[in-house]
């Protein structure tokens, strides 16, 4: 069984974490927090920060690992680890993406995440303060 390890950033910005959709593939449609796979030799923070500058063209502070879920697709094994990220730089681009979101903590259901993101969302519905 195929094993990918990816890294993906919870944008955070007044108490809203920033959700994208994906614009291609086999989860074409389906939401998401944005990252991607890690490169020979980088680390996990060298490559979410790579991933969102070539994403989204915008330049992120990394300020804490939230969590690293473990999920079973079909085809594949996924390590996913995500940290808590704040914008240092950019606009958001959607390059990659055919849509974006702000999600507060009350409207972070109303869209159709992917289903290793769900195990993302309910961490951080669980957490009072993100900072902490």
């Amino acid at each position: 069984m195929k094993h990918i390890e990816v890294v993906a950033a919870i944008i955070e910005r007044d108490g809203q974490y920033f959700a994208t959709q994906k614009g291609y593939g086999e989860f074409k449609g389906g939401w998401e927090f944005p990252g991607g796979k890690i490169e020979a030799g980088e680390s996990k923070e060298e490559a979410l920060k790579r991933e969102i500058r070539e994403e989204l063209d915008t330049q992120i502070e990394i300020k804490k690992h939230l969590c690293t879920v473990q999920y079973q697709y079909e085809t594949f094994h996924l390590t996913m680890h995500c940290y808590i990220c704040h914008i240092v730089s950019g606009e958001l681009k959607l390059i990659e993406h055919q849509d974006a979101k702000w999600l507060s903590k009350e409207t972070i259901d109303s869209v159709e995440w992917l289903p290793a993101d769900i195990e993302v969302i309910e961490v951080l519905k669980n957490i009072d303060n993100i900072e902490e």
